[in-house]
């Protein structure tokens, strides 16, 4: 008597098929983290319609319990915090438009600790940020860029003093290791200064041509730039889009993940205490439809977007039926190749990291390796000993190098894509796996062990999707040839490294490799605040993020022809 809907277009197939099961006398339940459409506006309409009429919206885990005839999650507990729906020209907006239970977020640490409940924004929420933005963004291009310089290094130096706060948060809220979360603010002011540095070093506009043409050339900003954002680096990637993005002068409408929605308002405060001014950067609070509306919305003229393949997907036919500008970084599945001449101690030492830091939950980290078959051996039982002995366990101990993923529902996708690796033939080496300590572990949060995965069909699933969790996939190249093809073997193009001591093979990887950032003789994992960062393939669209994509991407060029001298 229960009809289960997912898949596209929302306003479309998925609506008929809807009404029409209810007409039936059906009941009528619509995974909601499972339906996309290339219409966000239209799809955003149909999904208020059918929740008030028709149908019930919910993440598919919980209708799939409910329909397995497992209890529903238990409620969040009263005093469970309820996050602003939107911050709009410093003023926050409360109202949320779901049930509770929807938007529940929990520290993957310990689940039972409650950690908020986000709102979804609708449309009308999205549309006021636009608006605020675009009223602000009138005085704000004006604005002398050295004033836009001093707001900045005044922001990076709060963000800074707040270092050991802000890490403690990530560490909580997403399950990152404290070590590791400490980087990711000292890179998110990095990257700050990295962008004031280079606007201090932008070339001034000069005449150019004959006596008969003289012009210049001169950048403008954009306007209203959307910047969405992923939970896992949930400070410093938005840093790196917003301090250029107004360096620049464009204003913001800011759409953080659910799970990083509470360090995107520590953030917002810490804008607005160094006297930003209102409605320059506005925060809307949601999931993907969120994400969509914030494309489709008419004041909105560019979208600077950082997540998974599937959102890129997303983001191009919105921004391309619009014709407005599109930044895009869409992860890696990234390989390094060993070969037999290399440092094998540094290699296992550099890709284990890579590879399990952080819980492997950073687009630069190491997913695969590609190993010289003459070698492969060593390096499998190498790589199963370091995935043995790093540290795994609470993100807020100081040792631990490997904490949570970033919740259940991200852990059960990992482990399901380890077994059916398992079920296809391949080997699966996870060696902290069992014990006591283990199984505590997983009973208390989010915790996936770091997990080798030895395959060598370059077709299977764990080859070719992205993991985004503590486990790396070990593949056997034949000789040269076949270790470049694997490498490139795959649909994304983030990052690629090298381990070896030929200069012939270091050649050769340089002119065949495909991807955006090539590294030697070191983890994938990583990247510097003052280099051009971005993808090939499926892992990018449009200029990369820092370097000198940040002028190309968040400005445009005007050409003006000054009067001729006559």
């Amino acid at each position: 008597d229960t009809l289960l809907l997912a898949g596209v277009h929302l306003h479309a197939c998925v609506r008929a098929t809807a009404i029409d099961a209810y007409r039936r006398g059906l009941r009528v339940w619509i995974a909601r983290d499972a339906v996309a459409s290339y219409d966000a506006l239209h799809a955003e309409q149909t999904r208020r319609y059918l929740a008030d009429r028709v149908a019930r919206f919910l993440p598919a885990k919980q209708l799939l319990e409910e329909l397995a005839g497992k209890p529903e999650s238990p409620p969040q507990a009263p005093d469970t915090p309820v996050l602003p729906t939107a911050v709009i020209a410093g003023e926050r907006h409360s109202g949320d438009e779901r049930a509770p239970s929807d938007l529940l977020h929990v520290s993957p640490r310990r689940r039972a600790e409650r950690l908020w409940r986000v709102p979804v924004a609708g449309a009308e929420a999205v549309a006021d940020a636009a608006a605020a933005a675009r009223r602000a963004g009138v005085a704000w291009r004006e604005t002398h860029p050295s004033d836009r310089i001093r707001f900045l290094e005044s922001f990076a130096e709060r963000v800074a003093s707040d270092r050991e706060t802000l890490a403690t948060q990530i560490a909580v809220e997403i399950g990152k290791p404290i070590t590791d979360s400490r980087l990711e603010v000292d890179f998110g002011v990095g990257l700050v200064h990295a962008a004031v540095e280079r606007a201090n070093a932008e070339p001034r506009d000069r005449e150019r041509g004959d006596a008969g043409n003289r012009f210049t050339v001169r950048r403008r900003p954009l306007g209203v730039v959307a910047l969405i954002t992923p939970w896992n680096n949930p400070l410093a990637i938005p840093m790196g889009k917003i301090a250029p993005a107004l360096l620049y002068g464009n204003t913001v409408v800011w759409k953080p993940s659910p799970a990083g929605s509470g360090i995107a308002l520590r953030v917002l405060e810490l804008l607005e205490a160094s006297d930003l001014p209102a409605g320059v950067v506005n925060l809307v609070c949601g999931d993907h439809t969120t994400s969509e509306l914030a494309m489709a919305e008419p004041a909105v003229d560019a979208v600077s977007l950082t997540g998974s393949s599937a959102a890129g997907t997303c983001a191009q036919v919105v921004c391309a039926a619009r014709r407005i500008p599109l930044q895009a970084e869409l992860g890696g599945n990234n390989a390094a190749i060993v070969w037999s001449d290399c440092d094998l101690d540094l290699a296992v030492s550099e890709i284990a990291a890579g590879a399990f830091g952080s819980g492997g939950q950073r687009c630069t980290a190491n997913r695969r390796v590609v190993a010289d078959v003459r070698c492969y051996d060593a390096l499998r039982s190498a790589l199963e000993a370091a995935a043995g002995s790093i540290a795994w366990g609470d993100p807020l101990d100081e040792a631990c190098r490997v904490g949570p993923v970033v919740s259940d529902a991200a852990r059960l996708r990992i482990a399901g894509a380890v077994e059916r690796a398992r079920r296809a033939g391949a080997a699966v080496l996870a060696p902290q796996a069992e014990g006591t300590r283990a199984r505590d572990l997983v009973a208390e949060g989010a915790y996936t062990p770091p997990t080798l995965v030895c395959c060598d069909d370059p077709d299977d699933e764990i080859v070719q999707r992205e993991t985004f969790g503590p486990v790396l996939v070990l593949q056997r190249a034949a000789d040269w040839d076949d270790a470049l093809r694997l490498c490139n073997g795959v649909r994304q193009g983030l990052v690629a490294s090298l381990f070896s001591a030929s200069q012939k093979h270091r050649a050769s990887f340089l002119d065949r490799a495909q991807a955006g950032i090539l590294r030697f003789d070191a983890s994938t994992a990583g990247a510097s605040a003052e280099a051009p960062f971005g993808g090939w393939k499926d892992s990018g669209v449009g200029p990369p993020e820092h370097g000198d994509g940040d002028l190309e991407f968040y400005t445009r060029p005007q050409t003006v022809y000054l009067a001729p001298n006559r």
